[in-house]
C-alpha cells in the first residue's frame, strides 16, 4: 500500500466541503460552539476562497425576499418554487430558508459586498427575487467571514473527503479522505457531521467538448461529493430525477438572468419567432403549472427545445433589441449615447463577474452586443439542489413548521443520525441559490451543535474498517505503480483505467440511455435500464481505476462519485412512471404528466445488502 500519514482528527462538529452552505455553517457553527464550549472543524478539497459554485464570482444575489418591504412574503415565495418545480417542493423547506435568507444578505453587506443601489439608496432588483451586486470577490468575501469565525487551526483545505464514517448503531460519526498535497490519510471523527460538498457536473457528456470540457455551468470540480457521502451513509434521497438544464450562452455558458430580467431582451429562433408566444398553446398540456407567471424554467426550456427539433435554430438572445430599446428612452441624442455605452458596460460586467470565458468568446467572435444577437442553447444535464434543480438528501424540515412526517429531531439532518446537509446537499428545496445555500448552512449549523451537545459521545469505528478504507481509497496508486510497465504507452494498459477514460464511458452512458444532449434529452424505459447494465459494468471496472499521482487519485474518487450519482438519477427515472419536467428530460413512453404521481420519488441503498430501495413519499402542504 502507498506509504500514507494516517492524521487522525477529533472533534464536535465536522464541516465537508468549502462553498456558501460550508461558509455558512462555519459562521453559525462557531458561535453556537462558542457557547457550548464545543469543536468545530471543516475540511475543504479546494481553497475556501474559491471553492464551490461562487469560486469564480457572480453578478446577483438571486433570493433575497424582502419581506420588510411590504411586497413579498414568505408564502409568496414558497408558492414561486413550488410552481416552478411542477409541483414537487418541500414547503416547509422553503419557507424555513425564506424566512432566515435576507439576514444572510445583510451579512454579506455588513462584510463588504457591494450590492447595487438606486439613488434613493434602495436595492437594485434584478427581477422580483434578485439582487444586482458587483460580485467577483463575492466569494472571497464570505469565505474571510467563515476563517475568522472558526480560526486558520480548524480548517483543513486540500484535503478530499472520499467516505462517511458510520457507527454500529448506524449512526454517522466522520469522515475519511486524503490530501492532495501530500502523502496524508485523513480520518476524522465528530458528534456531527454537515456535508456541504456541492452538487454534480460531469455526470453527462457537455455540450462543449475538447478545450471546452471544462466550461460547464456549473463548476467543474463540483463532483457529486454530497450525494455520495449521503447515500454510502445510508440515508434516504429525494429528487433524484430531478435534474437541471439551464439555457445559456452558446459554448461558454454566460448568464442569460441579467438579459431576460434587467435588461427585458427577448429570445428567439432563428427565423426570428419569439417561442415563448408561438409555441404558448403547448402550456395547455402542462396544467395547472404551464399557466403561472413566471412560466416554470422547464417548460421554457421545453418550448426552446421544440422549435430546435423542428429545425427552427439556432436559438438567439436579442441583446441588440434590448440595449437598443432601452437606451431609446432617452430623447437627448448625447444622453442617449451615453446610456447605451452604460449599458454595454453593464453587459460586459456581467460575464466578467462570474463567467470570464464568455466575454473572451464574445470578443474573440467579434461580438458586439449593441449591434447583433448571441446564440443561447440547452447546457448538459447538472445535478443541483441550490439551483432549479432539487436533487439532494431527504432531511428534517424545521420543529415549527415541519409536518410530524417531515421532522425527527433536528432541522436539516438526514434520516440517517448525526449526519447534516444543507445547500446543493439537500433536497427538494430547490430555489436557495448562493444567498439561501449560505442560510441553510447557518440552519444545518446551528441544528448539528444542539445534537453535538444532546449526543456527548463519539460511536466507534474500529481500526480495522479504517484500514481498510484507507486500502482501497489508495488503491489506485498502487496499482497504476505495479501495472504501468505493462505497456509503452500509460494511458493503454491492461490492467487499470485511467480516470479521465473512465468518465468518458460514463458521459456516453449516461448521455446515450438516460437522456442527454445528444438525444435532445429524451429517455424511455428500455433505454434507462440498458444504461443500468451498462453502469454495473462500469462500476466493476472502477475497481482498476489507476492514479498516476495524487491529483489523479483526486480524479479517480471524483469519478466514483459522479458513477453513484448517475445510478440515483436512472433508478429514480425509471420508478417515477411519467414526464413530470419536460425541458429537463422527456420519457418518451410517458410522455404526459400524472396526478397520481405528484408525490415525492425517494431512494436509499441499503448499506447491508446493497440494494437499492424506491419510495413514494406525499407531499404535505405548509401554505
Amino acid at each position: 500500500m502507498a506509504n500514507f500519514e494516517t492524521v487522525e482528527i477529533t472533534t464536535d462538529i465536522l464541516i465537508c466541503g468549502g462553498g456558501m452552505a460550508a461558509c455558512g455553517a462555519a459562521v453559525e457553527t462557531a458561535y453556537w460552539a462558542k457557547k457550548n464550549n464545543l469543536k468545530v472543524t471543516l475540511v475543504d478539497k479546494a481553497s475556501l476562497d474559491r471553492s464551490g459554485a461562487v469560486a469564480m464570482g457572480l453578478s446577483a444575489i438571486n433570493q433575497y425576499v424582502d419581506v420588510n418591504s411590504g411586497n413579498n412574503t414568505i408564502e409568496d415565495y414558497v408558492g414561486y418554487v413550488r410552481n416552478d418545480l411542477m409541483g414537487i417542493t418541500r414547503e416547509d423547506l422553503v419557507a424555513n430558508i425564506a424566512r432566515h435568507v435576507d439576514s444572510s444578505v445583510h451579512l454579506f453587506e455588513k462584510w463588504g459586498l457591494p450590492i447595487w443601489k438606486d439613488a434613493e439608496g434602495k436595492y437594485v432588483h434584478e427581477g422580483r427575487w434578485q439582487l444586482m451586486i458587483n460580485g467577483e470577490s463575492y466569494k472571497i468575501i464570505v469565505a474571510e467571514a467563515a476563517k475568522n469565525a472558526l480560526g486558520a487551526d480548524n480548517i483543513y483545505e486540500r484535503v478530499f473527503i472520499t467516505e462517511p464514517l458510520i457507527d454500529d448503531q448506524g449512526n454517522c460519526c466522520g469522515a475519511v479522505g486524503f490530501s492532495v498535497r501530500e502523502n496524508k490519510f485523513y480520518v476524522f471523527k465528530a458528534k456531527a457531521v454537515i456535508a456541504v460538498m456541492g452538487g454534480a457536473v460531469h455526470v453527462f457528456k457537455p455540450r462543449s467538448t475538447g478545450e471546452g470540457l471544462g466550461r460547464s455551468w456549473y463548476p467543474p470540480f463540483n463532483s457529486g461529493a454530497s450525494a455520495y457521502f449521503t447515500i454510502k451513509a445510508g440515508a434516504e434521497m429525494t429528487c433524484q430525477e430531478v435534474r437541471f438544464i439551464p439555457v445559456r450562452f452558446k459554448d461558454a455558458y454566460g448568464p442569460v438572468g441579467a438579459w431576460f430580467l434587467l435588461f427585458k431582451a427577448r429570445a428567439t429562433n432563428g427565423l426570428g419567432e419569439n417561442y415563448m408566444e408561438t409555441r404558448r398553446p403547448e402550456l395547455e398540456n402542462w396544467k395547472p403549472y404551464g399557466m403561472v407567471k413566471p412560466v416554470p424554467a422547464n417548460l421554457r426550456n421545453w418550448l426552446m427545445m421544440l422549435d430546435v427539433m423542428e429545425g427552427k435554430g439556432p436559438i438567439y438572445m436579442r441583446t441588440e433589441e434590448a440595449l437598443q430599446k432601452i437606451s431609446a428612452e432617452v430623447t437627448d441624442e448625447k444622453a442617449r449615447k451615453k446610456k447605451l455605452k452604460e449599458l454595454e458596460s453593464e453587459a460586459w460586467e456581467d460575464f466578467l463577474d462570474m463567467t470570464i470565458s464568455q466575454a473572451l468568446l464574445w470578443a474573440a467572435s467579434d461580438v458586439f452586443p449593441e449591434e447583433k444577437p448571441s446564440e443561447i442553447a440547452a447546457c448538459e444535464p447538472y445535478f443541483i439542489g441550490s439551483h432549479s434543480g432539487a436533487s439532494g438528501a431527504w432531511v428534517s424540515g424545521p420543529e415549527d413548521l415541519a409536518p410530524p412526517e417531515y421532522f425527527w429531531g433536528y432541522a436539516n439532518m438526514t434520516t440517517v443520525k448525526g449526519l447534516f446537509t444543507a445547500g446543493d446537499g439537500s433536497g427538494a428545496s430547490s430555489h436557495k441559490f448562493s444567498s439561501g445555500s449560505h442560510a441553510e448552512g447557518r440552519i444545518a449549523g446551528k441544528a448539528a451543535c444542539s445534537y453535538a451537545v444532546d449526543n456527548t459521545t463519539i460511536g466507534n469505528v474500529d481500526a480495522a474498517t479504517i484500514e481498510e478504507l484507507k486500502k482501497r481509497i489508495l488503491m489506485p496508486l498502487d496499482l497504476f505503480e505495479e501495472s504501468k510497465n505493462a505497456s509503452t504507452d500509460p494511458d493503454t494498459n491492461p490492467h487499470y483505467i485511467r480516470p479521465k477514460q473512465y468518465m468518458f464511458r460514463l458521459q456516453k452512458i449516461m448521455d446515450e440511455y438516460a437522456g442527454g444532449v445528444s438525444t435532445n434529452f429524451t429517455t424511455n424505459e428500455q433505454l434507462m435500464n440498458k444504461g443500468l447494465d451498462l453502469l454495473a459494468i462500469l462500476r466493476e471496472d472502477s475497481e482498476k481505476l489507476g492514479a498516476e499521482s495524487l491529483h489523479e487519485l483526486l480524479r479517480v474518487w471524483e469519478n466514483v462519485h459522479r458513477t453513484w450519482q448517475a445510478e440515483a438519477h436512472i433508478r429514480t427515472m425509471l420508478f417515477r412512471d411519467e414526464t413530470r419536467w419536460p425541458g429537463y428530460y422527456f420519457r418518451a413512453d410517458k410522455p404526459k404528466m400524472k396526478d397520481d404521481w405528484k408525490v415525492f420519488a425517494n431512494c436509499q441503498w441499503d448499506r447491508k445488502t446493497g440494494e437499492w430501495n424506491m419510495i413514494k413519499r406525499d407531499i404535505i402542504p405548509v401554505y
